[in-house]
């Protein structure tokens, strides 16, 4: 009798101790806390000097290539993240300007003030048909994309943001 109260004490202090883990920073679930809206980041507008006159100067300003037709998806609905032994995998969804959207893609950005501020930004790009389609409704103009980050790629990041045409979503390291 003495023995069941004890072992029974003892496994509710055990218990109790386990809620401090819960919010503890070591936690890897912790790391990255639900995704919040953002203003999408303004284009540059002013010419730059170091672009051929011949060329349109696009796929020296964003990094894709020439022949690529993909646009920013018009809104991003949703940005998850989740954890794997190898680092997280950033999940997002959105709803495009109309039907037939296809090819969606997170696409990195790279630039120095994202390294220095420790910001992981993706563009949410989508292909459209040639023909045009019609508008119909929210659900049937869904997409979404995932992309997996190894450990190497959260190094020094802070935030997470992904961007679309009318908004940005982002997550912040807790």
């Amino acid at each position: 009798m003495h023995k069941t109260i004890s072992v029974l004490l003892v496994s509710a202090l055990f218990l109790s101790a386990c809620s401090g883990w819960r919010n503890s920073r070591a936690n890897p679930s912790n790391w990255f806390g639900s995704s919040t809206t953002s203003s999408p980041p303004v284009e540059p507008s002013e010419e730059y000097a170091l672009i051929p006159d011949n060329a349109s100067g696009e796929e020296f300003i964003t990094g894709n290539d020439p022949d690529d037709r993909s646009v920013l998806i018009a809104v991003v609905d949703e940005m998850q993240i989740d954890q794997t032994p190898t680092g997280a995998i950033v999940y997002a969804a959105g709803t495009a300007s109309r039907q037939g959207a296809y090819d969606a893609r997170l696409t990195r950005i790279d630039n120095d003030e994202n390294v220095k501020n420790g910001i992981l930004e993706f563009a949410f790009r989508v292909n459209y048909p040639i023909s045009p389609t019609a508008q119909g409704t929210p659900r049937s103009r869904m997409v979404s994309d995932a992309i997996t980050l190894g450990r190497r790629d959260l190094e020094g990041v802070r935030l997470i943001r992904v961007v679309g045409q009318q908004n940005a979503l982002e997550s912040r390291r807790r």
